[in-house]
C-alpha cells in the first residue's frame, strides 16, 4: 500500500488529492465494492458514497480508523488518509453557520412593498456570471423600512442561499459607524473563518471575503450603510454570493449596484399594514378611522407600526381617538411613540448628520407656506447664494429629509415637515422666527408681483425690477414661475393679511388682473381677490375696493359658477366706483354682470349691460377690455337663437383684433382672437355651414394649445367633434373627443371628461 502512496506522489507532485480522491483510490486497489467495504468496516455504504463523492469532506477520526483497517493501509497510508480528513473537517466546520450575524426575525403581519419585493429576488437570484448584478442597494428616508424589506426578502431567499443569509448593522446613523475592519472581522467569522485565521490587514481581509463569496452561494445583508467608503470592502467581487445593502443616503459614488427608492407606501397598502397590526382587536366599525389614522400616518411604515401599537397595547383606545390626536399637528410627532419607537428619534438621527449650516436651512424651510419650493426660494428661508442652498439640499436629499424631482422643486413629506417646524420652534426664537417669515412673504409677493405686471397691458418688462433669487426675464418665465409656486405665493398673501401688510397684498393682487386671464379656471382667484378687497378695505381706497370687487365678481362666474353672487359684487363694486369716478370699473362692473345675467338667461338685459359695457371701454379708450365686451355681446346673440347677427359681430371682432391699429395690445390678442375664431367656428356650424366651421375651429384649437387657453381648447375640441360626426368622418370625430378629454381631464374637470371619453370609444 505504500507503493501506491508514492506513485500518487510522484504522479501529482504538486496537486494535494482530496480525501474523497484518495479513499476511492485506495478502495479500488483491494478490488472492493462500496457494500464490501461496508461491511468490512462498519460504516453504511450511503456513507461511503457521500465520502467518496466528496458531500462529506472530513469524517470523524473513528470512521477513518476502521476504514483504514478495512483496507488494510500501511502506516503512511493510513496517516495521510486521517490528515486528509482532519483537514476537511476544519474546511467543514469553517463553512458551516456560526450563529454570528443571525438574519433577524421578520415580522408577521408584513404588507405591502410586493414591488420590492419582487425587484430584490429578481436581481439576488440572478446567474453568477461575470458582470451580473450581484449587490441591491435600497436607499430611503427615516421610517420607510428599508430595513424590515431587507429582511424580509432574506427570509424569502433564504433557501436560494444554502451556504447562509448574514445580517450586519453598520450603524451609519450613529456618531461612530461601525470600522470596515471590525466589519470584515464579523463576517469573516460569520462565514466560518477562525480568529486566528483572520489577516490584520484590511486589505487583506477584504480580498479573504471576496474569495470566500466569489464560489459560496451566501446572502450579506448590510444594513443602515454609512458612506460609499465602509461598504465597499464589503461588496462580493461577483461570483456566487450576493449583498443586499440598505441606507439613509444614497450612496451616489457607489458602481455596479443596483438601486431601490423607497418611497411611501401607497393609501391601500398603508391602510392594510395598519389593518395587519390591529387584526387581534376584532373592531370592524373602526375601518374609515382606520384609513384615517393611515392618511395622518403618510404611508410611513414605521409611523404605521407606531400608530398600529399604541392601539394594541392599550385595548381602551380606539382609532377615531388617536386619529382625532393626531390631527393636531402641533402634538403629532408626541403622539407618534411606543415604547422606544418614535417617529421624532428616527428622523433625529438623520438631523444630527447634518452640518451646522444645512441644520439651519433645513428647520428654517418648514416655514415656506407652500407644499414645494425650488433652490431660490430656499435661499431666501436660509440666507444663502443660491449655490450654497443647491448643497445644503443635495445633503438633505441624500439623508432622505427632502424628496426632489426632475423639474428642480423640493418637498418634505408631511411628517418630516412638523419635525423641521419642532426644531425650529426649539433652536431658533420667536423674534427670529417672526422676521424670517416676513423675509419669505415679502420675497414671494415681490416676485409675484412682478411676474404678474409682465401681462398687464402697457407696463413695460418689468423683469428689471425681479429679485435676484427669481429669473422673470419674459413672460413664458413669470407665467412658469406664478404656476408653480401658486401654493408659495397665496400663502404669502394670508401671511401678510394677518399681520396687517394690506398695503403688499393689494399690489399682489392687483398684478394679477390680466394673468387671472391666461389661468382663468384656477381655484385660488376667488382668495386672492377676496383677500384683494378686504386690503382695499382696510386702507380706506374705495377706487381700488371697486377693481378687487369686479375681480371677485369675474372669479365667482368664471371659476365658482355662481351668477348670483357675480351680481350681488357687480353691484357693490359699481356703487364704489361711481361714489369715487372710477369709469373704468363701472366699465368693469356693466361687463360681469352681463355675463351672469346670460348664465341666468336673461339675455336682453345681458345684451344692454354688455352693449354699455363696450360704449364705456371705448370712451375710455380702453380697446382691450372693449374688444372683451364685443365678445360677449356675440355670445349672447348666439345663445339668443340670433346666430347670423352673432356671426357678424365675432367677424367684426376678429377684423378689428387683426388691425395693427387697433391699439390692442398684442398680449391681449393673443388670448381674445382664438376664442373669436372659435365662436366664428360655433356660428357657422349652427348656421349649417359645417365644412367652414370645422376649419375655423381647426385653427383656434391650434392657437390655443400655444397659447395655454385648455378650457377655450376643451370646448372647442368638443364641439369639433360633434361637427366632424355630422360629416360622417367618425374617426377624426373620435380622435377629437378624445383629445378633449385629456385637457378636460388636465384642468380637473372629472365630469366633461368622462362624457368625452365615453362619446370617444361608443359604437358608431
Amino acid at each position: 500500500m505504500g507503493h501506491l502512496h508514492q506513485v500518487a506522489e510522484k504522479e501529482h507532485p504538486i496537486t494535494t488529492p482530496s480525501f474523497a480522491e484518495v479513499l476511492r483510490r485506495h478502495r479500488h486497489a483491494v478490488r472492493l465494492t462500496l457494500e464490501q467495504l461496508a461491511e468490512a468496516s462498519g460504516v453504511s455504504a450511503r456513507t461511503l458514497s457521500d465520502m467518496e463523492r466528496g458531500r462529506s469532506k472530513g469524517s470523524q477520526h473513528r470512521t477513518v480508523t476502521a476504514l483504514a483497517d478495512a483496507l488494510g493501509l500501511d502506516d503512511a497510508d493510513r496517516d495521510q488518509l486521517v490528515e486528509l480528513a482532519r483537514e476537511g473537517r476544519l474546511r467543514d466546520r469553517w463553512a458551516r453557520p456560526t450563529g454570528l450575524c443571525e438574519l433577524p426575525r421578520s415580522v408577521g403581519d408584513f404588507t405591502g412593498r410586493a414591488a420590492g419585493l419582487a425587484w430584490t429576488s429578481e436581481l439576488l437570484r440572478a446567474g453568477d456570471a461575470p458582470g451580473a448584478a450581484g449587490v441591491g442597494l435600497i436607499t430611503g428616508s427615516a421610517g420607510l423600512g428599508k430595513t424590515t424589506l431587507a429582511v424580509r426578502a432574506g427570509h424569502v431567499l433564504r433557501p436560494d442561499f444554502p451556504r447562509g443569509v448574514f445580517f450586519l448593522d453598520l450603524f451609519g446613523m450613529s456618531p461612530q459607524p461601525l470600522p470596515v475592519d471590525d466589519a470584515l472581522g464579523m463576517l469573516l467569522r460569520a462565514l466560518g473563518i477562525a480568529d486566528q485565521q483572520i489577516p490584520g490587514d484590511v486589505a487583506e481581509r477584504a480580498s479573504l471575503y471576496r474569495s470566500l463569496l466569489r464560489d459560496r452561494r451566501a446572502l450579506i445583508v448590510l444594513d443602515n450603510a454609512a458612506s460609499e467608503e465602509q461598504v465597499r470592502p464589503l461588496l462580493p467581487g461577483g461570483g456566487a454570493g450576493k449583498a443586499l445593502v440598505t441606507s439613509r443616503r444614497l450612496l451616489a459614488g457607489l458602481e455596479g449596484v443596483r438601486r431601490l427608492a423607497l418611497g411611501p407606501l401607497p393609501p391601500l397598502e398603508a391602510t392594510m399594514l395598519l389593518t395587519g397590526i390591529l387584526k387581534d382587536r376584532g373592531a370592524p366599525d373602526e375601518e374609515s378611522a382606520v384609513g384615517r389614522l393611515a392618511q395622518l400616518c403618510g404611508g410611513l411604515p414605521l409611523a404605521l407600526r407606531i400608530a398600529g401599537n399604541r392601539l394594541v397595547s392599550r385595548p381602551g383606545w380606539n382609532a377615531a381617538d388617536l386619529a382625532a390626536r393626531l390631527t393636531n399637528e402641533e402634538r403629532r410627532l408626541d403622539q407618534l411613540s411606543a415604547g422606544d419607537l418614535k417617529i421624532a428619534t428616527a428622523f433625529g438621527l438623520s438631523y444630527e448628520q447634518l452640518a451646522i449650516s444645512t441644520r439651519r436651512l433645513f428647520r428654517r424651510l418648514a416655514l415656506v407656506p407652500g407644499r414645494d419650493f425650488d433652490a431660490a426660494l430656499a435661499a431666501v428661508a436660509g440666507g444663502t447664494s443660491i449655490e450654497e442652498a443647491w448643497n445644503a439640499l443635495d445633503e438633505l436629499v441624500d439623508l432622505g429629509l427632502l424628496q426632489d424631482n426632475t423639474s428642480g422643486r423640493y418637498r418634505f413629506h408631511d411628517l418630516v415637515r412638523l419635525f423641521a417646524r419642532d426644531r425650529l420652534r426649539k433652536e431658533e426664537t420667536t423674534a427670529e422666527c417672526d422676521a424670517l417669515s416676513v423675509t419669505l412673504t415679502s420675497w414671494l409677493l415681490s416676485t409675484a408681483t412682478t411676474a404678474g405686471r409682465w401681462f398687464e397691458p402697457g407696463y413695460g418688462d418689468p423683469g428689471q425690477a425681479a429679485p435676484d433669487a427669481a429669473e422673470l426675464s419674459s413672460a413664458e418665465k413669470a407665467d412658469h414661475w406664478l404656476r408653480v409656486n401658486a401654493d408659495n405665493w397665496l400663502g404669502a398673501l394670508r401671511h401678510a393679511t394677518s399681520i396687517g401688510r394690506f398695503d403688499v397684498v393689494l399690489d399682489c393682487a392687483e398684478s394679477m388682473d390680466w394673468f387671472s386671464d391666461r389661468w382663468m379656471h384656477a381655484p385660488l382667484w376667488y382668495e386672492v381677490f377676496t383677500l384683494g378687497a378686504e386690503a382695499a378695505a382696510a386702507l380706506g381706497d374705495p377706487a381700488r375696493q371697486a377693481v378687487q370687487l369686479n375681480m371677485l365678481a369675474w372669479a365667482h362666474l368664471l371659476s365658482r359658477d355662481d351668477p348670483e353672487a357675480t351680481l350681488r359684487y357687480t353691484a357693490q363694486a359699481m356703487d364704489l366706483a361711481t361714489r369715487s369716478g372710477a369709469s373704468i370699473q363701472i366699465a368693469l362692473a356693466h361687463h360681469h354682470a352681463g355675463g351672469a345675467l346670460r348664465r341666468l338667461g336673461r339675455l336682453d338685459e345681458a345684451i344692454a349691460s354688455e352693449t354699455r359695457a363696450a360704449e364705456l371701454h371705448r370712451s375710455n379708450g380702453d380697446m382691450d377690455r372693449y374688444c372683451h365686451s364685443l365678445g360677449a355681446i356675440g355670445t349672447c346673440l348666439r345663445d339668443a337663437g340670433h346666430h347670423a347677427e352673432a356671426l357678424e359681430r365675432y367677424l367684426g371682432l376678429l377684423a378689428l383684433l387683426n388691425d395693427d391699429r387697433s391699439g390692442v395690445t398684442p398680449s391681449v390678442v393673443a388670448i381674445i382672437r382664438p376664442i373669436a375664431l372659435a365662436r366664428v367656428g360655433d356660428c357657422l356650424g349652427l348656421l349649417g355651414r359645417r365644412a367652414e366651421a370645422i376649419l375655423k375651429l381647426t385653427e383656434a384649437i391650434s392657437l390655443m394649445e400655444q397659447g395655454q387657453l385648455p378650457v377655450p381648447q376643451a370646448r372647442s375640441l368638443e364641439t369639433l367633434a360633434v361637427l366632424l360626426a355630422e360629416e360622417d368622418r367618425i374617426g377624426e370625430s373620435r380622435r377629437a373627443y378624445a383629445r378633449a378629454a385629456e385637457v378636460y381631464q388636465a384642468v380637473g374637470d372629472a365630469e366633461a371628461s368622462g362624457r368625452c371619453r365615453s362619446l370617444a370609444t361608443a359604437a358608431p
